[in-house]
């Protein structure tokens, strides 16, 4: 799809049509921001659906908003669950098929299985026939569907006091192995099978899930649920920001029919809106606003308080005002007028020469550009503070 608005969008510069170019390039982001994301999540009853309804949603059991759990099934009809940091995706924690009084086909019609963009399929323990209709309807649908396998924690330390010669890598491959196989005699050649622990995202397969859905989703769906999941790994950081940093160059271009507005020491004026809207918007991708810095907290139990503590960009951990980010932009003038440079826009395909056609675009750019790296930094600190780990070299 942006290819299709990169050609439109060239056209309109080569006619000479500058206002058009903004129009079009607007109408991408637009339809960037409004892009729906309908997940479906399903299994046996007491298999931790709940449990990975609210892991995905950055949401600790028990909290506010959090899907009810229990060691039973609490799912008796379908459940659903807006995400925190974007609107557009919603989760549905449906009733396991096991645990309802309805056939398969009459599951399936009262779940509306037609309108979910793709299913994950949890067991805590094996995957049974029930698991496997669902999936073959899913199936006929043309729909994709993944099958977790939940609680692997309890697994794991039930197997440490169970084998004297406990290794961690073989046990998984061990329950890995088992699941397929189970899946290989219920009718799948190739099930796609992730271990996950829902209270450790970091930790087991599910960043190798994300990968896979960030493969086979849709490009505008793919990157809605990028920006939206949690910060399991430094990797997840890291691709958030080079998609945020994507989305800055349509940002700029945008910026090209709008009123600048003058920032005392940059010898160009900005595009404050569409600053202090991108801003707000990497906060809360980065999970560095004050209420997702909360929920973290929640979840990994280190305090705010020391979250806070490694935050240094005066953007991160605070409510996103005009007047602030006019300020930051004001005492960092002096950087970001050293690093415009409008010739470098050029080099940017397509986008690049609609931000090059405007000194005060190009300002525009590098000003969100000297945002995000200062955000994506704090990010990856409080990562590493939330979870204990060592700082990389």
């Amino acid at each position: 799809m942006a290819d299709h608005f990169e050609a439109e969008i060239k056209t309109a510069i080569q006619n000479g049509d500058l206002s058009s170019a903004a129009e079009k390039t607007q109408e991408y982001l637009n339809e960037l921001e409004n892009t729906p994301l309908i997940i479906a999540i399903t299994g046996e009853g007491g298999s931790g659906k709940s449990t990975l309804v609210n892991a995905l949603r950055g949401i600790k059991n028990g909290t506010d908003g959090a899907a009810p759990t229990g060691p039973t099934e609490t799912t008796k009809e379908p459940k659903e669950y807006i995400h925190p940091k974007n609107e557009n995706i919603r989760i549905w924690d449906l009733p396991g098929i096991g645990t309802t009084k309805f056939k398969t086909d009459e599951y399936i019609k009262k779940m509306e299985f037609e309108k979910y963009d793709f299913f994950i399929i949890v067991s805590s323990e094996r995957f049974r026939e029930n698991d496997a209709k669902l999936a073959k309807e899913i199936q006929k649908m043309n729909k994709k569907f993944y099958f977790v396998r939940s609680q692997v924690d309890s697994s794991i330390e039930n197997a440490k006091h169970d084998y004297p010669n406990f290794n961690e890598d073989e046990v998984l491959e061990s329950i890995k192995n088992y699941c397929t196989e189970e899946l290989q005699d219920l009718g799948f050649e190739s099930p796609k099978v992730f271990l996950v622990s829902c209270f450790k995202l970091h930790l087991y397969k599910f960043e190798d899930l994300c990968k896979t859905l960030m493969e086979e989703l849709p490009e505008h769906q793919r990157d809605v649920l990028l920006l939206a999941l949690p910060n399991i790994s430094l990797d997840v950081i890291k691709r958030k920001k080079e998609t945020l940093g994507s989305k800055i160059m349509w940002l700029s271009a945008a910026s090209a029919a709008g009123a600048a507005v003058p920032v005392p020491g940059l010898s160009a004026g900005v595009d404050l809106s569409i600053i202090v809207s991108c801003v707000i918007q990497c906060a809360i991708s980065l999970g560095l606003t004050p209420g997702l810095l909360q929920k973290l907290s929640d979840v990994t139990g280190v305090s705010l308080e020391d979250l806070k503590a490694e935050l240094k960009s005066p953007l991160a951990g605070v409510k996103i005002t005009s007047a602030l980010v006019l300020q930051v932009l004001t005492r960092s003038a002096a950087y970001i007028l050293a690093t415009t440079v409008e010739e470098g826009a050029r080099l940017v395909p397509v986008i690049g020469t609609v931000v090059a056609m405007s000194l005060s675009c190009a300002t525009t750019y590098k000003a969100l550009k000297y945002i995000l790296n200062t955000l994506a930094e704090d990010t990856q600190r409080v990562f590493i503070k939330a979870l204990g780990l060592n700082s990389p070299v």
